[in-house]
């Protein structure tokens, strides 16, 4: 498909691979103009996990755009349980955000979209969803760190914590002056188990895939492709959405569903 309008502007962080690599590519088959974001092999490349690294890639991307960007898709995650998970899960998508968006608020149709998690679903630290929340990148670190030195299981928190506080980041956000008042749709996607690079050792075996799957139960069309997700985000991210913000939209194959069941209204 390709566009019939004047192409688009975006920024694509995660481009490397996964979901930020398919979104890409989507993109630019479309006929817009895209500019990634990773660690290699991307137009700009940056470590999200540093605040100097956000900043820096923040720049490049503007620079690279001319000074002009129409959406930005935050797709770069890991899901190590190390403390590092925040630092690239939440503040690198929330502080890159926000160094873009007087940038993006001069768009004619600014879009801003970000990857989350259904494990957002999942058991997590509270202490560590606040930390996040209130921006104390030093507190998260060292809880994150507790947590990983009780062990494997108690570390994996880190990759949870890091998706509930960034969906609740993207609901808080997305009314404010920043977002809305600047007419910027800000939304998530929630994908539940993605085969990608980072995914496909542990569904190599039974026992990873059951493992998987019993956290993460998918009842339509199990495991997805990360084009599924590219869909969802480009459209998000399209001058077609006018309306929808402020939502972690569950491209799950059922895990959400399945989870909480029908009584999420209480």
């Amino acid at each position: 498909m390709t566009s019939t309008t004047t192409p688009r502007t975006y920024i694509v962080t995660g481009a490397g691979s996964g979901i930020g690599a398919s979104t890409a590519a989507l993109l630019r088959e479309r006929g817009e103009t895209v500019i990634g974001v990773d660690l290699k092999g991307a137009e700009v490349e940056a470590d999200l996990s540093t605040a100097a690294g956000r900043k820096s890639a923040a720049e490049s991307a503007i620079d690279l755009a001319g000074g002009s960007i129409d959406a930005v898709i935050a797709c770069a995650g890991i899901a190590a349980p190390i403390p590092l998970t925040v630092s690239v899960n939440y503040f690198g998508v929330t502080e890159f955000l926000e160094y873009l968006a007087p940038v993006l608020a001069k768009s004619p149709a600014p879009r801003a979209a970000v990857v989350s998690s259904a494990a957002s679903l999942q058991t997590n630290s509270p202490e560590l969803v606040e930390a996040l929340l209130s921006g104390d990148e030093a507190k998260a670190l060292e809880i994150g760190a507790a947590l990983a030195a009780e062990g494997p299981r108690s570390g994996y928190l880190n990759y949870p914590s890091s998706k509930r506080a960034l969906s609740r980041w993207v609901r808080r956000e997305s009314i404010t002056k920043r977002w809305a008042g600047a007419g910027i749709p800000l939304n998530a996607v929630a994908p539940g188990t993605v085969i990608s690079p980072m995914t496909e050792k542990m569904l190599a075996t039974e026992e990873g895939r059951k493992m998987v799957d019993d956290s993460m139960p998918m009842p339509l069309n199990y495991h997805s492709e990360a084009i599924v997700l590219a869909r969802l985000l480009a459209w998000l991210t399209s001058v077609e959405n006018t309306h929808t913000t402020g939502q972690t939209i569950y491209i799950d194959g059922g895990v959400d569903a399945t989870l909480r069941g029908d009584n999420i209204w209480d």
